[in-house]
């Protein structure tokens, strides 16, 4: 009688949050805008966006699958200096709990402007339908269920742009060299930088390091789970990136190769030349499909991280864990249905994740290295090397991002 094992069949798992959490309305408009105003040239920021957001992402779901705890908990714990914990903490509720509350109203707000755009009964009936259907999926407890919705709305998201920007066919050429061959045409830095923050965002370090302990148990040898990680990952966040190509490649056809003007409302004009009077409702589709989703997982990036950072038990059926994404998913729906954008509130946002960007990269590489916490898995010379590339770049992005913020950039 054989008593092997079958092997296990893949499914995507935690790193299609990660995908579903940074492809929202922010990055299908700053796409858009890189593509339209400055065609392929702006690829390779893609292209080093999406590969620091492996390596830091990995790093996140080999603490959490080892030590069997958030990135907020192994940070409040492992703050030699009792200051520097509590800066942490402080740090960390400011940039995610807070900053997702007043990113959230985004999120929502273009879900329900693709909704109004099919339907028309008003932008704030769909943002309060939107905020409750989120929160009975939240409410719901049940991961699976999340992850399962998570991946139809990326699944839909990645049929609307991927196959418009195939029918478009951008030169492969401009591509490759896009990608390729770093440039900064004048007016580019500021994109630049948006690009690289719409994709390299702390709170997905959060949710990352979380979700894998929901999608691998205890039971799951760690090795295994750190493989089977590992390929979920790069293959997610390799098809957000792809997301993003297909949109920015689009807009450079529509827009940028063709010398039409480009505004926030045209978006959906890309897909004109190919579909006609459907483009609208095509384009509605991957919006909805990418607001709902980080509709979806800022609330609970969110909880995951602040509950951790406080102490609170990290679990979807907790009552500190339910509060803080209830928090989070009423100040958005609340903001979305009045149609108005918590200003204040997001500038402070800004600031306080100009700051938690550096301090987790540091963290995290300087963690990654400890065996006493991680055994036989810490970084590897490479990884090491490429986690101090990304330190760097992110240290860099967050000074910018906070001398923009106080007005000097």
């Amino acid at each position: 009688m054989n008593n092997a094992r079958s092997p296990r069949r893949f499914r995507f798992g935690p790193g299609l949050l990660v995908t579903a959490a940074f492809i929202g309305p922010g990055t299908i408009t700053t796409a858009s805008s890189a593509g339209a105003h400055f065609g392929f040239a702006l690829l390779w920021a893609l292209l080093f966006s999406v590969a620091a957001t492996l390596v830091l992402q990995e790093m996140s779901a080999r603490l959490g699958l080892v030590t069997r705890e958030g990135l907020a908990e192994a940070m409040r714990a492992h703050f030699r200096s009792p200051l520097f914990g509590k800066v942490a903490v402080l740090l960390i509720v400011a940039a995610v709990g807070f900053g997702n509350a007043a990113y959230e109203a985004g999120n929502i707000a273009g879900a329900a402007l693709a909704l109004n755009n099919l339907f028309n009964p008003g932008d704030g009936v769909w943002a309060i339908v939107i905020g409750a259907s989120a929160a009975l999926l939240l409410a719901s407890g049940r991961y699976r269920l999340l992850e399962g919705t998570l991946i139809l709305l990326v699944v839909t998201m990645s049929i609307v742009f991927l196959l418009t920007a195939a029918l478009v066919a951008p030169a492969a050429k401009d591509v490759l060299l896009g990608l390729l061959r770093p440039t900064l045409p004048e007016g580019s830095v500021m994109v630049v930088i948006a690009l690289v923050g719409t994709t390299v965002v702390p709170y997905n370090l959060f949710l990352h390091a979380n979700a894998v302990r929901e999608k691998w148990s205890a039971e799951v040898p760690v090795d295994q789970a750190i493989r089977e990680s590992r390929l979920d990952s790069g293959l997610s966040i390799g098809l957000g990136g792809l997301i993003t190509l297909a949109i920015m490649s689009t807009a450079a056809a529509a827009f940028f190769s063709t010398g039409l003007a480009f505004e926030g409302g045209s978006l959906a004009r890309q897909l004109e030349p190919l579909l006609g009077p459907a483009a609208g409702y095509v384009f509605a589709a991957g919006l909805f499909a990418g607001g709902f989703t980080s509709a979806i997982t800022a609330p609970l990036a969110a909880a995951y991280a602040v509950c951790g950072a406080l102490g609170w038990r990290n679990s979807l059926s907790a009552p500190g864990f339910r509060l803080v994404w209830v928090t989070v998913l009423l100040t958005g729906t609340l903001f979305a249905a009045l149609g108005t954008r918590p200003l204040t509130a997001i500038l402070f946002a800004q600031m306080a994740n100009g700051l938690l960007l550096p301090v987790v990269a540091v963290f995290l590489l300087l963690v990654m290295n400890s065996r006493k916490l991680l055994g036989q898995h810490t970084n590897g010379i490479g990884a090491n090397l490429l986690g101090a590339i990304v330190v760097a770049v992110a240290v860099g992005l967050g000074a910018v991002k906070l001398l923009g913020v106080a007005g000097w950039l």
